[in-house]
């Protein structure tokens, strides 16, 4: 910047000389503008890194959040599921007694009583079906979860990360003080 003002003295003699005092001073004024602008942009920079980590991690954390609901709300409606199932197998299993009864075949001959097992197995069968569906779910929506929580925590380091970085990277040029 003083190199400006010499150039400009050297150049334009004693009139030049306050031109050149006038524009040092402009150059030292916006000298002084651009570094304020600097450290605005730098403690933006590391504000904006941190925002944004925490944002992320608060976003992931609703995630989570709502991923855990859906793991509850899929446990209720399995065991409703495996519920309905039984109650169905039970209805027809009794129309199918019932029927055998009003044609005369005895509920207690070798007959009814496989049909029964058989019926009781498919029943054990549907429900145990059912239940693992129902796990498989939850199980799959734990992993989710834990997907979840850890770009969450991923989010909050490159948050921290990045404002440090920004501190590093300009902070010596704005914060001369860093330095020594």
């Amino acid at each position: 910047m003083c190199e400006i003002a010499t150039l400009l003295t050297v150049m334009g003699g004693a009139g030049g000389a306050t031109a050149a005092g006038a524009t040092a001073g402009a150059v030292a004024s916006a000298g002084a503008g651009i570094s304020a602008l600097q450290t605005i942009g730098t403690v933006l920079a590391i504000g904006g890194s941190l925002y944004s980590g925490i944002a992320g991690a608060q976003s992931a954390k609703a995630q989570a959040a709502t991923i855990a609901q859906q793991k509850e709300d899929e446990k209720a409606l399995t065991a409703v599921k495996e519920q309905r199932s039984r109650a169905q197998f039970n209805t027809q299993m009794r129309k199918q007694y019932a029927e055998l009864a009003g044609r005369g075949v005895s509920l207690d001959s070798p007959t009814v009583m496989l049909l029964g097992e058989e019926a009781a197995r498919e029943m054990s069968f549907e429900a145990q079906a059912i239940r693992s569906g129902g796990i498989a779910t939850q199980q799959e929506l734990t992993h989710q979860q834990r997907i979840a929580k850890a770009n969450g925590t991923k989010s909050l380091i490159g948050g921290v990360t990045g404002a440090a970085t920004s501190v590093l990277k300009y902070g010596p040029e704005v914060w001369p003080e860093l330095l020594a």
